[in-house]
């Protein structure tokens, strides 16, 4: 019988062959970047700040003793204005008593809402490749966890055999949308299929949707928004994507009220509650005007494009991402199959460092990845025009 912490680790591919404990790849490659002194572009994580004001906002909170623990569900200011944030972008209305709560981070959200809805026996549908923290809270459930391919160049699921993924023991179909790692943005059509198929066989769909302001051309569509989705749908964001503050960990779960009363049920005896004097700041963020959400993509833009220049000069080929942090390159056309092998050598060979997209799948789609690498941008423009230069020396190094 594994225990708990075996299945959480299984489900992030973090067991060695032999059972052992291995260090995530995240903690190699950052390893093998300090070490070589490399541009670590393997973790997403933004290198700046976000609005000074929303700091400022922070430190007053502390200073007038908003220190203590935060009702349960969230400070009742940020579920206002996180339901006023829904409505304003997308036309959702919620209602911030029942249909509304902070989380600490998006990941906490993702673990209450899966343990609360999933268990042994069950399966828990995703995109494949996937963000590592589905695996691990699937694993830790006890679900099943089945997968559908997002194929390149522009990652997207086969709308035709979509349907093969789903059986009725399908209990929640997790999206992630704009998608971490591959940066795709599912259009309407995808998301109708997922949908109608969620309703044919009754899951719960859990979506995450923490880079909804991060994208480049298209418009992002939240799932809830969609007919026959609100009444079976939770909905996933947070402030450290939006806003740069990433180390304040704040998250939020929204939908009908009985789904998020379970997930919250689980929820308190996770973290209780987190952030009170954060809490407030990112209810202001929250209410900033349009411009600061539009200049945010459009100067992350700007970066993937550096970036992405950077890549194309080093022989990848290139797929330009429509959102998130991300951008992912493929080795192939330089005759290399295996990025997992390169992404250990490039620290020391060029001075910059990358995460291999395997690791963000099951066996079967790591060898359906096996030449992709996942780069990130969400950092300062000279250090992403320094590490475009680094990359044009490969073909040279290799």
């Amino acid at each position: 019988m594994s225990h708990p912490w075996q299945r959480t680790a299984q489900g992030a591919n973090l067991m060695g062959p032999d059972g052992s404990l291995g260090v995530t790849i995240f903690e190699e490659i950052t390893t093998l970047a300090n070490q070589h002194q490399a541009i670590n572009l393997g973790q997403g994580f933004p290198d700046e700040d976000g609005p000074a004001e929303l700091s400022r906002l922070a430190q007053e909170a502390i200073a007038r003793g908003n220190n203590q623990y935060a009702p349960g569900k969230g400070i009742l200011d940020l579920r206002n204005a996180i339901a006023e944030h829904q409505n304003r972008f997308y036309g959702i209305t919620l209602d911030p008593e029942h249909e509304v709560i902070v989380t600490t981070g998006a990941t906490e959200a993702i673990a209450a809402a899966i343990l609360a809805l999933t268990g042994p026996g069950e399966e828990v549908l995703t995109f494949e490749p996937f963000y590592d923290s589905y695996g691990a809270m699937i694993g830790l459930s006890g679900a099943r966890h089945t997968t559908a391919a997002l194929l390149p160049p522009d990652f997207m699921p086969d709308l035709a055999t979509l349907e093969n993924s789903f059986s009725p023991r399908t209990k929640m179909v997790i999206i992630n949308n704009p998608h971490n790692p591959t940066g795709a943005m599912f259009p309407l059509e995808v998301l109708t299929e997922v949908v109608r198929l969620a309703i044919k066989y009754d899951a719960v769909i859990l979506t995450d949707e923490v880079y909804e302001h991060l994208t480049f051309g298209p418009t992002h569509i939240p799932v809830a928004t969609l007919p026959g989705a609100r009444e079976r749908t939770l909905t996933i964001s947070s402030a450290g994507k939006t806003f740069s503050f990433t180390g304040w960990k704040i998250g939020w779960l929204s939908g009908p009220a009985e789904l998020v009363s379970a997930a919250r049920t689980v929820k308190q005896f996770l973290s209780y509650s987190s952030g009170t004097p954060f809490q407030s700041a990112i209810a202001a963020g929250l209410r900033l005007e349009d411009d600061y959400f539009t200049d945010t993509a459009a100067t992350l833009a700007h970066k993937r494009d550096i970036l992405g220049e950077g890549l194309r000069a080093a022989g990848f080929d290139v797929y330009l991402p429509q959102g998130t942090y991300f951008i992912n390159a493929d080795t192939q056309k330089m005759g290399i199959t295996d990025a997992t092998a390169l992404a250990r050598k490039l620290p020391e060979l060029i001075g910059v460092a990358a995460i291999p997209v395997p690791v963000f799948c099951h066996p079967e789609g790591a060898l359906r990845t096996r030449s992709l690498l996942r780069f990130a941008f969400c950092k300062k423009v000279p250090l992403l025009e320094q590490a475009a230069e680094r990359l044009a020396t490969l073909k040279d190094k290799l």
